[in-house]
């Protein structure tokens, strides 16, 4: 049986409630879950990056993800010109399997195209190539260890 729908909207998180909403869901799914070391799930890149935000009706956050852009996005995608980052996305595991987590990407390839940006990378956990895949990513280079979790970069132009 699938899960019943579950009204939600994706949106910008512009107001530092919505912050707090996207570092709630963070800690949530690879702190508390994954076993993420807290210290280095939050970084300097949170104060420049484009976040989003999953929010059920009732304002219930289910998920988040975050797009870095201009220098930001350098440190991730070897500096290459017009391309941004795509990371931290997350959602809730009562919300998992509802289409959130593909609502998310969208938004972040949408505000990639906003600002100029020609395609987008992300380092995704192998457990999710499949994921990114049936979005239009294409994974390259080598399997390599982020926060002692095997990882895969992946791509999609826009």
């Amino acid at each position: 049986m699938s899960p019943s729908p579950v009204a939600y909207e994706v949106r910008p998180a512009e107001s530092p409630a919505d912050r707090e909403a996207c570092f709630a869901v963070r800690k949530e799914v690879f702190v508390a879950e994954q076993g993420v070391d807290e210290e280095i799930e939050y970084d300097a890149y949170d104060a420049v990056a484009v976040h989003v935000l999953a929010v059920r009706a009732d304002g219930v956050p289910l998920g988040t993800g975050r797009l870095l852009h201009g220098e930001a996005a350098a440190a991730k995608t070897g500096g290459e010109a017009g391309v941004g980052s795509l990371g931290r996305l997350a959602v809730v595991k009562e919300a998992r399997g509802l289409g959130v987590g593909v609502a998310l990407v969208r938004a972040v390839e949408e505000a990639a195209r906003a600002r100029g940006l020609t395609a987008v990378d992300l380092h995704a956990q192998t457990h999710a190539l499949g994921f990114y895949e049936r979005l239009g990513y294409t994974a390259y280079g080598p399997e390599f260890p982020d926060a002692g979790i095997p990882h895969r970069a992946m791509r999609r132009a826009l």
